[in-house]
């Protein structure tokens, strides 16, 4: 008998499976379709499993496309059931050039899914980006077989605030303090300079600080910035003999509180002065009733995840971005 490589050999068998069984399996395709209202719960569920509950989606998050515009979601539907989803859409403000595809449900459906999505695929972008975590073995091996490069990678972590002891950090914000370091939670209604000065230290951690796509930050201006600590979080700064030094933001969601946001002024690194008004801010959130801290970043950035581990946060599964060029 003739050697074949794996790749003929493959070929033959696939060919002889469809030329066996043809008249029978399109009975068990799949059906792709935009995603209607009626699928929303089963959506939910498949993206809550896709992620292992690491976030819980609910039905009222998928929307049905409004009428005259590109679906964005497509669904695979088997039996009359909803086995997968697809989700293609503008990556965000901070990555104009990429689409973001998202998959959920049944492994079987997510390349006909890809490539229904690419057909459609709005013009103006140059890539197609994926983000998943490392454990999340089905969609990792989907990107890879797909011709999706492993890009960027990010880190997560999580801090348990029912035990977080700010006892450790007291010395530190002690010597800060006689050097003239006052750390507080930002007044909503602080002056006009307050926001000036805030906005700039914005700006210089937008510029320093290592990203990539995923940790990128959708722009905002002077007023964005203050409209969004008012309306959704609470911003806590440290000031240097009164002047505005160093920033971290805290979102509270339920019990937790995710952080994001951090930088201290260039003249006023590497003091120990993040790690202090971190570890007020953890401590405020601890009072307020929240029992949980989220963060995460790029790799790169090695001082913010020092910072981080200093307070205690427990690294979790790498995240990884994936590129496909169009």
């Amino acid at each position: 008998m003739a050697y074949l490589p794996d790749s003929r050999r493959a070929h033959t068998a696939a060919h002889s499976e469809r030329m066996t069984h043809a008249p029978h399996r399109t009975d068990h395709l799949p059906t792709l379709r935009p995603f209607r209202a009626a699928d929303a719960s089963a959506v939910a569920r498949l993206v809550t499993e896709g992620v292992r509950g690491h976030w819980t989606y609910a039905p009222e998050h998928f929307r049905e496309a409004q009428p005259g515009t590109r679906p964005t979601r497509l669904v695979a539907e088997q039996g009359g059931v909803v086995v997968a989803t697809a989700r293609l859409a503008p990556f965000g403000e901070g990555v104009p050039d990429a689409l973001r595809l998202d998959v959920a449900g049944d492994a079987a459906t997510f390349t006909p899914l890809l490539l229904a999505q690419l057909a459609e695929a709005p013009g103006g972008f140059r890539r197609v980006l994926g983000v998943t975590r490392e454990d999340f073995t089905e969609v990792m091996t989907f990107f890879h077989a797909a011709g999706f490069r492993n890009a960027w990678q990010s880190w997560g972590a999580h801090l348990d605030l029912t035990t977080f002891d700010p006892t450790p950090f007291e010395p530190v914000q002690e010597r800060l303090f006689l050097a003239g370091y006052e750390p507080e939670r930002l007044d909503p209604d602080a002056p006009d300079a307050d926001w000036d000065t805030l906005y700039a230290l914005h700006r210089t951690g937008v510029r320093d600080q290592p990203r990539n796509p995923t940790t990128t930050p959708d722009p905002l201006t002077r007023d964005g910035l203050r409209d969004v600590i008012r309306r959704e979080e609470a911003a806590f700064v440290t000031r240097w003999r009164g002047q505005i030094v160093a920033l971290t933001r805290l979102t509270p969601r339920g019990k937790e509180v995710d952080s994001e946001g951090s930088v201290t002024h260039p003249d006023h690194r590497r003091r120990g002065v993040m790690t202090a008004l971190k570890a007020h801010a953890l401590t405020w959130a601890q009072g307020a009733g929240h029992t949980h801290a989220g963060t995460g970043g790029t790799v790169l950035n090695l001082p913010m995840l020092r910072v981080n581990t200093r307070l205690g946060y427990r690294v979790e599964r790498m995240w990884i971005t994936w590129e496909k060029e169009l």
